[in-house]
């Protein structure tokens, strides 16, 4: 009997077709990967152990009997967290255990957001937010930033300017606390002028805090904006950046009227167990030093590439300094515009992400890119950067062959 294309029956809005993966270039600086050499696998397999056998049972049940806000260790961890180092005050029941901050960031869009609905989001963020924001039908509008955050003037004059329109934006998406890309973070001053903001034009805020747990050690964050101003705002994290991007942990805290909401969207069946059980058996009692670990060693890295970065570049770009997390943010001159390097750059091996996918508007961020800097290691980061910047040479002219004091 023949069969058809099925591909035919595709819906309108169908995505467009996925490469297959072919696996990961010599020098791979895209993604929010981690470190592999400071995944605590002894401390893993020892949690592993000792959960299993003391709760594997209740994976007979969906939701582990325990409902669908998840695991009740992870969430009393995680309130204590949240608690502890970011002021916010937080009980278990005060917390949903999400696949990732991903799921979170789709629920909120779910919820807020119709089709021709305007949000507000950082002019450099997160993609996946940018994305969604576009899929949920919402006109995004771009938040200025400087190497502080958000400029909180410039957000008046937007919300004023959309006040006068008779448009209330659904939310201000931000990421204050080691900012992706740039690496900042947003002070106490302009923390408590954005939430000052969000009251007096009736707009909450989004707050997404992946990276704050990956401080460099002579570093402080201010409280939380959820700390500051519970009401108004949504809160999600991750433990993709704390412990491994490849368990889909994510979670979210806000006021129980917008809490129960979110759960009543979170159909899924509940978020992985095991990866829930493994998470909260280890870091109740290894988290601080694990991350104590994991910061050191991301810092020592992020000092290999910049010391690349520059011996390779010269004059000829710009970064900016991460006061933490994984990623690196550069600005080659204005004439280079970065998305026709991607292809000459893999052939070599080199993988980056390009600044455009990273923007609101994505011609602001022609000649920006972003590199991480967290799964290479100290040769691999050196030896990647020098071969990206060979191709830069190849197709730009520019780092001029003088600049580069390798090659003087």
């Amino acid at each position: 009997m023949d069969g058809f294309d099925i591909t035919t029956c595709l819906a309108k809005d169908a995505p467009a077709a996925a490469p297959r993966f072919g696996g990961f270039p010599p020098y791979n600086f895209i993604g929010g990967h981690n470190d592999p050499a400071l995944i605590p696998l002894d401390g893993l397999i020892a949690a592993a152990g000792a959960v299993l056998a003391r709760d594997g049972r209740r994976l007979a049940t969906y939701n582990l009997s325990q409902g669908p806000q998840g695991y009740r260790p992870l969430r009393e961890f995680v309130a204590a967290k949240l608690s502890g180092r970011r002021g916010i005050a937080a009980a278990a029941d005060d917390v949903l255990i999400t696949s990732g901050s991903g799921q979170g960031i789709d629920i909120v869009n779910r919820l807020l957001v119709s089709p021709g609905d305007t949000v507000l989001i950082e002019e450099f963020s997160y993609a996946g937010a940018i994305t969604r924001a576009r899929q949920s039908g919402a006109g995004v509008i771009a938040l200025p930033l400087d190497e502080q955050g958000i400029r909180t003037d410039a957000l008046e004059n937007i919300l004023t300017a959309q006040r006068a329109k008779g448009v209330t934006p659904k939310y201000i998406y931000t990421i204050p606390t080691i900012q992706n890309p740039t690496g900042s973070i947003l002070p106490l001053d302009r923390r408590q002028a954005l939430v000052a903001l969000s009251a007096r034009f009736g707009v909450p805020i989004f707050e997404d805090e992946c990276y704050a747990d990956l401080l460099w050690h002579d570093v402080d964050a201010p409280p939380a904006l959820r700390a500051l101003a519970p009401s108004q705002v949504v809160h999600i994290g991750s433990f993709s950046k704390s412990l491994a991007p490849a368990l889909r942990l994510g979670y979210a805290s806000a006021d129980w009227p917008m809490l129960a909401r979110m759960i009543a969207c979170k159909a899924d069946g509940g978020t992985g167990a095991i990866d829930q059980m493994v998470a909260a058996e280890y870091f109740s009692s290894h988290f601080a030093a694990h991350i104590d670990r994991l910061s050191t060693g991301l810092s020592a890295k992020l000092a290999v590439m910049q010391e690349a970065v520059a011996r390779e570049f010269g004059t000829a770009i710009e970064t900016w300094a991460p006061r933490g997390g994984i990623f690196l943010w550069m600005k080659l001159p204005a004439e280079v515009d970065v998305r026709t390097l991607v292809q000459p750059a893999l052939a070599a091996g080199v993988a980056f992400n390009p600044g455009p996918e990273w923007a609101v508007d994505a011609e602001t961020a022609k000649s920006h890119l972003r590199l991480c800097f967290a799964l290479p290691t100290a040769d691999e980061i050196r030896e990647g950067v020098a071969a990206f910047a060979r191709v830069c040479r190849e197709q730009t002219g520019i780092p001029r062959q003088s600049a580069n004091i390798r090659h003087q």
